[in-house]
């Protein structure tokens, strides 16, 4: 009887965020939406200045559970500017690195800004797939079928329009994960072929996206954000890393402190020509694999579990995040009280997504 308790105690840590978070979604969308048949005969300025402001307002919700409900503790290394157009590139090794670019903006001021470069695959996602397609997030394919022109004409049309730009990559294409040995021997093995250093905390890094969007939006940006993120919490006692949390286990609050290593490179110090990238891209790696190394395997304890340099602690302040939170409330519990709200909620969830997969499917 007790551990069913305690069971069911430790699945509501996480249900309890979700519901709110996916529970807010159609009345969020439907009001977008509406917005969005309003802003055809406005300024296509004035749609992505309030797209923006209501991507914020959703972002910073899901901000609320991040790091208020969890009381995560963010340590941040390095100064971070102002607000500026910036290439976001971080290694990857959980569902929650999502989240950690949304710390870093909203710190700027610029939450309304992130924009992703997803997996294909993504696209799909009920909703979500079609919303941020809609913010100017891009979907790719890997490797052989990944459609340059696309890619390029989507980005061209955000720059010309003046559009502000954080746009996340994980350069690695797929999440590092300490247990998956074939993943890991398989990108050591294609570096080591290429005559690239062999990375031990890190996958290759793949560059075709992240040069094909910094040549792209080059006059746009002012800077590339080189981000390398470690998890605490997963070095067990015997000196062994453990798989990154999750987006469930950070809420069912199973990672106590996040480590955020901040680099800024202007993005005139970037080479153009890809022969030259490739080479730039993974020195940036070669660092942030030195980095996780000390992170890790130091055997100082000084330098074990922490970064080099001065470490802050960068803590939420709740007046951030609470009032979307009680917005996005105010806006999803009328629909639940009466009948014909709830028909109207239900019917944004199956229609919403029929009509996002149509959209995403004809799109390129």
């Amino acid at each position: 009887m007790l551990l069913s308790v305690v069971v069911h105690t430790y699945s509501l840590r996480y249900w309890l965020p979700a519901a709110v978070m996916l529970g807010t979604a159609p009345a969020y969308l439907l009001s977008w939406s509406i917005w969005r048949l309003l802003a055809t005969v406005l300024p296509t300025r004035l749609f992505h200045t309030v797209d923006d402001r209501a991507y914020s307002l959703y972002q910073s919700m899901v901000l609320f559970f991040f790091e208020n409900y969890t009381g995560v503790e963010i340590v941040i290394y390095g100064n971070i500017p102002k607000k500026e157009n910036v290439v976001y590139l971080s290694n990857h090794q959980s569902t929650a690195d999502w989240i950690i670019a949304d710390m870093l903006a909203i710190r700027q001021n610029a939450l309304g800004h992130v924009r992703y470069v997803l997996k294909d695959g993504l696209k799909w996602l009920p909703l979500y797939g079609w919303y941020f397609s809609q913010h100017g997030s891009v979907y790719v394919k890997r490797s052989a079928t990944f459609d340059e022109r696309a890619m390029k004409k989507k980005l061209s049309s955000q720059t010309k329009l003046g559009t502000p730009m954080f746009l996340v990559i994980f350069p690695e294409g797929t999440r590092y994960n300490p247990e998956l040995k074939k993943v890991i021997r398989d990108s050591q093995a294609f570096a080591s072929k290429e005559g690239l250093s062999v990375l031990k905390h890190i996958l290759t890094p793949r560059m075709k996206a992240s040069h094909v969007a910094i040549e792209t939006m080059k006059e746009h940006l002012d800077a590339v954000y080189d981000i390398t993120v470690a998890y605490e919490g997963t070095l067990t006692a015997d000196g062994q890393r453990h798989p990154a949390p999750t987006m469930p286990e950070f809420l069912c609050k199973e990672c106590p402190r996040v480590h955020i290593h901040f680099n800024r490179v202007d993005i005139r110090e970037i080479p153009a020509e890809p022969i030259f990238f490739r080479r730039w891209l993974h020195e940036r790696f070669e660092i942030k694999d030195k980095l996780l190394t000390t992170f890790y395997e130091s055997e100082d304890p000084e330098k074990k579990c922490r970064f080099p340099g001065e470490g802050r602690k960068s803590p939420l302040s709740l007046t951030k995040t609470l009032p979307s939170l009680l917005i996005l409330g105010g806006l999803t519990l009328p629909m639940l009280l009466t009948e014909s709200g709830r028909k109207l909620y239900l019917n944004t969830w199956l229609y919403g997504t029929l009509i996002g997969w149509v959209w995403v499917k004809v799109s390129p």
